[in-house]
């Protein structure tokens, strides 16, 4: 019998059995109906609901009287305020001010804009939209300067793309793995929807000297930081962002006006951006120059690395988030690529001796989280989970130990808080002890 377009596709045998070790099942085993609850579970974990007969519907209290009032702007409920972001310092002492975003409690592939990460340096400015402006000047054959209003009335441009510091996952340079949340460890990405005018065309608008290959971006808060971008970038598909998941910016993520570079370093991404000067050769400012600038084993050094290399890393479980009890699970993660697309994720339950290709949710987009699923039976031994990305540029994820090979890790013991490297994007390991427990190793 011929299956109609509409009916979901329904899992055979084949498909339900492991298709790698230690239990992880085939992609499209939870696509059929009832699998989960019959078939895949069994007798380990028995049913996900209770019957009604035995346990009859009441009505609580909040089904008898009348609820709060609306707000004017909406909040989230009362019993998830450990959604959150945590930070580094809440009481704003002298120095930057960090936020995570806390990935292991979230879903989907966008992150709403309370709780995108964010990293201030002297806090956060009040801008007022009225009186910012933005100047583009240096090599070009008209220096502009434009407002807010002014920008609006050019046509504005949508699109998913992810932020992420340079030092996310910096943790993971550590010569031991450091006991923290998935908040911790890659807390410093996120992913929006960002909207606003497309820099190339304010770039026309100015009249481009052909001598300029570079520009410089300032922001208007008090460091004023700058870095060095490539013409090529700003010309491609850089924008002048002004709308965040369809609300103007976050203070702390820049508002009224920031320069994104999807799939480049976050500390190019300039917030509160004030001017773009056209130039011939990098300017080898503060940042770029003695932040961004990191050693490397045999005396060379990492520098102007713009690209967010692919990356992954399994959400759900992950440490805080443990497992209950023997029986069927979804491994939930999300996988990005500042060069593209991602076109597989393989996910590994032994520790990287064999692997299972997951699920894509889409749509699939350049330069954006992609969310990955795949169906996992645990049988209540231990277990180390993995995964692995790939993008459309054919680039993966390499292993801790190629990475360490190439560009060191720390020397000192015990860890410490500043890095010395970015752009770490190795396999990330989870361990699952026998009783449920998560937690961060290598493997």
């Amino acid at each position: 019998m011929k299956r109609r377009a509409d009916q979901p596709e329904q899992p055979n045998r084949q498909d339900i059995e492991e298709v790698a070790g230690n239990g992880l099942l085939h992609r499209r085993a939870l696509l059929g109906k009832g699998m989960a609850a019959g078939t895949l579970l069994g007798s380990t974990l028995g049913p996900l609901a209770t019957g009604a007969a035995a346990e009859p519907l009441t009505e609580p209290q909040w089904g008898l009287e009348i609820g709060e009032d609306t707000p004017p702007y909406q909040s989230p409920s009362k019993f998830s305020q450990k959604v959150a972001r945590t930070l580094s310092n809440p009481k704003f002492e002298p120095r930057s001010s960090i936020a995570r975003t806390p990935h292991h409690l979230l879903e989907g592939s966008l992150t709403p804009n309370g709780l995108h990460f964010t990293i201030n340096h002297t806090g956060i400015p009040q801008i007022d939209p009225g009186r910012h402006k933005l100047l583009i000047h240096g090599l070009v054959k008209r220096p502009l300067v434009f407002t807010l209003d002014a920008l609006l009335r050019y046509p504005l441009h949508s699109r998913p793309a992810f932020v992420e510091c340079g030092g996310n996952s910096a943790p993971l340079f550590s010569p031991k793995p450091i006991q923290s949340d998935l908040q911790a460890l890659h807390g410093l990405s996120s992913c929006a929807e960002w909207t606003g005018v497309k820099l190339s065309i304010l770039l026309d608008e100015c009249g481009v000297d052909s001598s300029a290959k570079w520009f410089v971006a300032e922001g208007g808060d008090a460091p004023h930081l700058m870095r060095s971008v490539p013409i090529s970038k700003g010309m491609d598909d850089a924008m002048i962002a002004l709308y965040q998941n369809g609300e103007p910016l976050m203070p702390g993520n820049g508002f009224p006006m920031r320069l994104l570079l999807p799939g480049w370093e976050g500390n190019l991404n300039i917030k509160f951006l004030r001017r773009i000067k056209l130039v011939t050769d990098p300017a080898m400012t503060f940042w770029e120059s003695q932040v961004y600038t990191e050693p490397m084993p045999k005396g060379k050094s990492y520098n102007f690395t713009f690209i967010n290399e692919v990356k992954s890393f399994i959400t759900r479980p992950s440490p805080g988030v443990d497992l209950k009890q023997p029986g069927l699970y979804e491994l939930s993660g999300i996988a990005y690529s500042g060069k593209g697309k991602i076109t597989k994720v393989m996910v590994s339950a032994d520790g990287g001796k064999s692997w299972a290709e997951a699920a894509l949710q889409g749509p699939i987009q350049s330069k954006a989280f992609t969310r990955f699923r795949l169906p996992w039976r645990w049988n209540g031994g231990p277990a180390i989970l993995q995964s692995r990305a790939w993008d459309d540029q054919g680039a993966f994820q390499p292993t801790r130990a190629a990475f360490v090979a190439e560009r060191g890790q720390l020397d000192r013991e015990p860890p410490v808080t500043a890095f010395r490297n970015h752009h770490c994007n190795v396999i990330t390991s989870w361990a699952v002890s026998s009783s449920g427990k998560v937690s961060h190793t290598y493997a």
